[in-house]
């Protein structure tokens, strides 16, 4: 997607060819930063402290980590203790895992003189691999889209939900969830898209709604809680979000939050759709309330928010008195029977180990072995 009139991914290999570019997320939309990632412990406190977030984009961050390793530290040692120090940072987001896996798997059988090289290529690749499943998302969304417009009148407008970034700074580019927004627009139909907020980090206020403006999407802030009071005024004909995890059978973890939305979408006959590339699904679980572990975060993001000062600095000020402490639990789970359809790569799938396993059958049967 583009700055201005400049073309930016999330993340690029530096023209130095070894260290590794970031969007330095935390200070949109305010300012935009780019961060030089130069070894494996930098690509650790980006993810953990969400530089880059987004389960896709910190599977990519994780496999450029490796490759920083690799190149001062090829050992199976090093590569073993890379894979714990990465797979640490954020417990939720199974791309994490997978593109770890995917490395590891790659390199393990090497010479240690070929690692390095071979990491980095990987890497790459990874990146090159998820935009490309990104496009396919924003295709298959997009027909959805077409199909409630075709039902309106002409000129009127399509309005979507919203919940947290699955935009292009949550993956690598063109994003999960906002895919097929971009592709609407493109192609002459008129949308609007309702920005959650996104309470505690405000990843909706700050990041989405940066997109959307860039991109000349229509789109107007809520917050949180506004969701369920506009679908029931029939102001709302879809929500789309992402996932940081996918059970096999079609449960849902996202960012605190889209349960509610769910449901409320589920009382008002919305449908709801969930936008995922394929290896955001956990093909080893299939009971996410149960098996998803659900990463709880620093009270200080739910008790502190940052903003712009009227003098125009960026400030961090306290919303609760000091003696009060904050849960901060980062995700919850929607059940498979709250979620319409599940927007992938190769189509539309129903949230169900069925549905799932029409799409995907090489993938359900190397699951079960």
């Amino acid at each position: 997607m583009n700055v201005g009139d400049r073309h930016f991914r999330t993340i690029w290999l530096n023209e130095d060819g070894r260290s590794v570019d970031i969007i330095d997320q935390r200070w949109l939309p305010h300012e935009l930063r780019v961060e030089t990632l130069k070894s494996a412990n930098d690509a650790a406190t980006a993810i953990r402290d969400m530089w880059v977030r987004g389960a896709p984009l910190i599977g990519v961050t994780a496999a450029y980590g490796v490759a920083l390793q690799m190149r001062t530290d090829p050992s199976d040692v090093a590569l073993d203790a890379v894979w714990d120090t990465l797979h640490a940072t954020r417990p939720t987001a199974i791309n994490l895992k997978w593109a770890l896996d995917e490395m590891r798997a790659l390199l393990r059988p090497l010479p240690e003189a070929e690692r390095a090289a071979a990491a980095y290529r990987r890497a790459s690749e990874l990146a090159d691999e998820d935009v490309e499943l990104n496009r396919g998302i924003g295709r298959n969304g997009l027909a959805l889209i077409r199909a409630i417009a075709a039902r309106k009148k002409p000129g009127e407008t399509v309005n979507i939900l919203t919940h947290c970034n699955a935009g292009w700074l949550a993956t690598v580019d063109y994003g999960t969830a906002t895919a097929p927004i971009y592709l609407a627009l493109e192609e002459g139909i008129f949308v609007h898209v309702y920005v959650d907020e996104t309470r505690p980090r405000n990843q909706g206020a700050q990041l989405t709604a940066w997109e959307m403006a860039g991109h000349g999407v229509p789109h107007t802030l809520i917050v949180d809680n506004a969701g369920g009071h506009l679908m029931q005024r029939g102001a709302i004909d879809m929500v789309i979000v992402g996932t940081d995890r996918t059970t096999a059978n079609g449960d849902v973890c996202n960012k605190i939050g889209t349960y509610l939305k769910a449901l409320a979408a589920y009382d008002n006959h919305v449908p709801f759709y969930v936008a995922l590339p394929s290896p955001t699904i956990d093909w080893t679980i299939a009971d996410g309330l149960r098996d998803v572990p659900i990463e709880e975060r620093d009270g200080d993001e739910v008790s502190l928010v940052w903003g712009r000062a009227p003098d125009g600095t960026l400030c961090q000020v306290r919303i609760s008195p000091d003696a009060t402490g904050a849960a901060n639990p980062a995700f919850d789970v929607t059940p498979a029977r709250l979620v319409t359809g599940l927007i992938t790569e190769r189509g539309v799938a129903e949230a169900s180990a069925a549905g799932l396993k029409a799409l995907f059958p090489e993938k359900a049967k190397a699951s079960a072995a």
